[in-house]
């Protein structure tokens, strides 16, 4: 158990898509001598990188699943979490992002700030991430550093401070003039292992001049003691240190530095800024959720080893040797004799084994304190599960998951195959909250659903793969939702005589659209003519209707229904008679309100050489797009669209045609709005053929 908490370092590496995360981690870890050679992501000797362990992500030279790793630097523990920059993975950086105390935001010093940029930098301003920039790639042609800056200023807001110059730029760069310490850092030996301080080159002590000012003129913000001694010219090393990492705590500044992770270049002055500015446990306020207290009140967690287990699961695997907890602890502290309790499920469970990740390998430990993250074998629990003593009812706050937007229905070829894509489903929900599946009542075929056709690609594969499972799939289905069209009354009466007592009850009210819930019941019964006992069997029945739509079968939302009148049978009135008659009213009112059928809108950023931006702007009107707006920003054109799910399946494959390659998209889902009238004949057209073959 690591006893002083200011030397560990929880940190998350994120970045848009091909920034070269994994390969800086590599770096990182070969420099901190966890391994002996470096691998490259897309390498020639076929190994890849450590942190990309699965064989997927080896072949396709993405990151998928967020991999955790740990090492030292300057006597630090650092826990790094490598974390996918694909939008379709988007959970793994949520969930990552909610256990780290800092990040590394990697940007690409010849495309800056880019598409998935503005999505790494909104989770991490959720949770309140403090982080340092790193402009990758200098060595690219077109690198300009300076650049990358004014774009972190200009597009995320931030306060950017550059706390390094380069050496040269494209395929001259050769190091990086240190502005605290005023001297130049060399990366020699035959991997830059080793760093070697020289003076300024002539050509560069004006300009280092220059950008120093600046940066004593940013950092002295956040210390007076800086600014009196800037005053006198007697400003210490440690002063601006200090100062920098008060302003980072704060969120209130980014410090910027620069490199190439590729051709190990700067990597070793970022772990020591890691070190030096990013926050350590007892820096960052974590709060619990009191499950006693009726208003879910916040607690303030301790990070003492003493006081009662507080502990988060933020990811699982499905090792060799069972399920893979990796859990991060808040509060007191884990060893193998003890017996920690699940505060969903109110189970207990001993701890077992304990164990540190390294990629895909690990080592055992004792005990584990606050702060720290580990891992653990034969923890039953769900993503996102909080552990404690048992005498603590706590909850850490939950992850925030966006909703499912594509479905794919996938079928086993044969039985074999059926038992084992069970097993892999069972495994895939339970790893990953933003992937579900299950079967549709309706076909009976087995659905799965996710944030993007790479995310249900990449399932498929896996399934294939670890599983040895072959599935037909059928074409996504989008999640499209029906709804009320007008305000409409009904007046129904349910009647059964069947020998011995039957069934009666009536009920009067209206049926209304309502945009603030998916569904609202209003009781407005006077004078007891449906008793009490009845009534919540009427809003049971009413609920069951909610399903399925009557209009394309798919769920109904924004529905308020009010019941003001009814009547009632001392024998024959029951739950059951209730629960019929808010269907029967349902079926009879919901058809005469015009029912309309919603799609899911997404918000889809598109991010192309300016060049294109009339290319972009076809592609998205030719799919039902709403542009909201286009902004230009050196030489790139950012189009902002709202385009309907169902018009956005193989968009990739277009925009890349369209562009010759050059542009990126994301999508998140926006809302749901009513779909054209065309287009809403034809899903009616398609549900009554399917009702038809059914029968």
């Amino acid at each position: 158990m690591i006893k002083d908490l200011s030397t560990i370092r929880n940190i998350g590496i994120s970045a848009h898509i091909d920034s070269g995360k994994t390969t800086l981690t590599e770096r990182i870890l070969f420099y901190t001598d966890r391994v002996h050679a470096i691998h490259d992501v897309k390498g020639k000797d076929g190994v890849g990188a450590k942190m990309d362990s699965m064989e997927l992500e080896r072949e396709r030279g993405i990151t998928i699943a967020c991999a955790a790793t740990h090492c030292n630097w300057l006597g630090h523990h650092v826990n790094i979490i490598d974390t996918p920059g694909h939008v379709d993975f988007t959970i793994e950086v949520e969930r990552s992002l909610a256990v780290l105390d800092g990040a590394v935001l990697v940007l690409c010093a010849v495309a800056g700030v880019q598409s998935q940029s503005y999505t790494v930098d909104r989770q991490m301003n959720r949770y309140h991430v403090p982080r340092i920039a790193f402009v990758n790639k200098c060595d690219r042609v077109g690198a300009d550093p300076v650049r990358v800056r004014d774009q972190l200023r200009e597009k995320l807001g931030h306060n950017p401070v550059l706390l390094q110059i380069p050496i040269g730029l494209e395929d001259t760069f050769e190091g990086v003039v240190d502005l605290i310490r005023m001297k130049a850092l060399f990366f020699e030996g035959e991997n830059g292992n080793k760093v070697v301080e020289k003076a300024i080159p002539t050509e560069l002590v004006e300009k280092a001049a220059t950008f120093r000012e600046e940066m004593l003129d940013a950092v002295s913000m956040f210390s007076d003691e800086l600014m009196e001694s800037i005053l006198e010219e007697q400003v210490t090393e440690e002063q601006i240190y200090r100062a920098v990492r008060e302003g980072t705590l704060a969120l209130q500044m980014t410090p910027v530095l620069v490199g190439s992770a590729y051709k190990n270049k700067g990597v070793q002055p970022l772990l020591d800024a890691v070190v030096h500015y990013l926050p350590s446990p007892p820096d960052i306020k974590n709060e619990a959720i009191d499950l006693t207290s009726e208003d879910k009140a916040k607690v303030l967690l301790d990070p003492d080893p003493d006081k009662g287990i507080v502990a988060l699961a933020f990811k699982l695997e499905d090792g060799r040797y069972g399920q893979l907890t990796y859990v991060r602890i808040y509060q007191g502290h884990l060893d193998r004799s003890l017996f920690v309790t699940n505060t969903r499920t109110g189970k207990q469970t001993k701890v077992g084994r304990l164990v540190r990740m390294h990629a895909d390998e690990m080592e055992e430990i004792e005990d584990v304190g606050p702060g720290d993250i580990a891992a653990i074998f034969g923890l039953e629990c769900s993503s996102g599960d909080t552990f404690t003593d048992g005498k603590l009812k706590l909850a850490m706050t939950s992850i925030h998951v966006p909703a499912p937007v594509i479905s794919l229905s996938v079928k086993p070829v044969d039985n074999k195959s059926q038992v084992n894509m069970t097993k892999a489903l069972h495994r895939f929900t339970k790893e990953d909250p933003s992937f579900k599946a299950g079967a549709d009542p309706e076909s009976g075929e087995t659905v799965i659903h996710g944030m993007g056709e790479l995310q249900l690609e990449v399932y498929i594969e896996r399934m294939k793969r670890e599983y040895n499972v072959e599935v037909k799939v059928s074409p996504p289905q989008v999640a499209y939702r029906e709804t009320l069209g007008k305000q409409v009354f009904f007046d129904y009466v349910h009647k059964k005589q069947t020998g011995g007592s039957g069934q009666y009850g009536r009920i009067a009210g209206y049926l209304e659209p309502n945009t603030d819930s998916d569904f609202e019941f209003v009781d407005n019964i006077k004078g007891g003519v449906i008793p009490r006992q009845f009534i919540s069997a009427v809003e049971k029945g009413f609920k069951s209707m909610l399903e399925k739509g009557r209009k394309i079968g798919a769920p109904v939302v924004n529905a308020r229904v009010v019941i003001n009148d009814g009547a009632h049978h001392t024998v024959d009135s029951s739950d059951v008679a209730f629960q019929q008659a808010a269907r029967g009213a349902w079926r009879e009112a919901y058809d005469r309100s015009q029912p309309k059928v919603l799609e899911p809108i997404m918000r889809v950023v598109v991010e192309a050489p300016t060049d294109h931006a009339s290319g972009v702007l076809t592609t998205l009107m030719q799919r039902r797009g709403a542009i909201i707006g286009q902004q230009e920003n050196g030489g790139t054109t950012i189009t902002e669209s709202e385009v309907p799910l169902a018009e956005m399946f193989g968009y990739a494959t277009t925009l890349r045609s369209a562009t010759q390659g050059k542009a990126d998209f994301t999508m998140e889902f926006s809302r749901y709005l009513p779909v054209p009238e065309a287009i809403e004949e034809e899903l009616v057209a398609k549900q009554e053929k399917e009702k038809a073959m059914a029968h």
